[in-house]
């Protein structure tokens, strides 16, 4: 309960998340039929860059904020861009003040007639969050622990879904509680695009993560990976992961042109890397 997201905003790992993000929620709105995104950790749903907090890190200016340096290639702008558009939104006078968390981008980026639920376990956080979709009927703020989510809100009514999950990682088995409320939660809804995030650090059990997730034999799970230094050169977040289960067809080649900007613009040394690879599937 002492994670805060706000002195991460904006971070390479944000960058990584909400640009996949935004590419699953594109690709939903290509049919006709509504859809429902569960935000199961879904923390403020809007960041101020200059709080003392967010200035007190600074990690978004090695993150967004360099991407928003310069002009992108053709290629990547294309890909880029429902996600940019999200913080152009909350930056109608230019620059960097604000960054939108999941739940923004998310909302910005919904059709009318799209649902979108947020789950949030911290107290403070969840009664900003509220706040900050006071009157919004599109959508429903619950102060629940996610984890409980990924089984009681599926299937969603509408019976197409985005479930986001993006745990903070303070305790303990962690990885084994991701694969272990993915295969609960896609007993119950196995038509469901499932996005779950986790860190990369000196130490974690990535290996064993993706073989735990393998042995789930859910036909389509593919991987994203993003690390802009060395483990061995920090106790911290060095990169971070994303599963996403059910993809969209055109995913993968997106990666294979995402993955390479983003590693040649956020490393912060000589050993950052990215790879995009199928643990099951293709």
């Amino acid at each position: 309960m002492n994670y805060r997201h706000i002195y991460h905003a904006g971070n390479f790992a944000d960058v990584l998340k909400h640009a996949v993000l935004a590419r699953l929620i594109d690709y939903l709105k290509q049919k006709d039929k509504p859809f429902r995104v569960i935000d199961t950790h879904a923390g403020i749903g809007i960041y101020d860059l200059s709080s003392v907090e967010a200035q007190k890190t600074g990690e978004w200016q090695d993150g967004i904020g360099r991407l928003m340096e310069e002009p992108l290639p053709a290629n990547v702008e294309l890909l880029l861009e429902p996600y940019f558009d999200t913080i152009r939104a909350l930056n109608p006078d230019g620059g960097l003040n604000f960054y939108p968390g999941s739940p923004k981008v998310t909302r910005l980026l919904l059709r009318p007639e799209d649902r979108l639920s947020l789950m949030e376990l911290h107290p403070a956080d969840c009664e900003t969050l509220a706040e900050n979709f006071a009157g919004d009927f599109q959508t429903r703020v619950t102060h629940l622990d996610g984890w409980l989510a990924m089984s009681a809100h599926l299937p969603p009514k509408e019976k197409r879904g985005l479930i986001l999950v993006d745990p903070p990682f303070e305790i303990e088995g962690e990885f084994r509680r991701l694969a272990g409320g993915l295969a609960k939660a896609y007993r119950r809804f196995p038509g469901g695009v499932y996005c779950l995030w986790y860190p990369l650090k000196s130490g974690a059990p990535i290996e064993e993560f993706h073989q735990a997730l393998d042995a789930l034999e859910i036909p389509k799970i593919l991987c994203a990976e993003l690390s802009v230094r060395s483990e061995r050169e920090t106790t911290g977040l060095s990169g971070s992961g994303l599963i996403i289960v059910n993809p969209p067809y055109t995913l993968k080649g997106e990666l294979d042109v995402l993955l390479p900007y983003l590693v040649d613009k956020l490393a912060q040394d000589r050993f950052a890397n990215a790879r995009s690879f199928w643990i099951r599937g293709e």
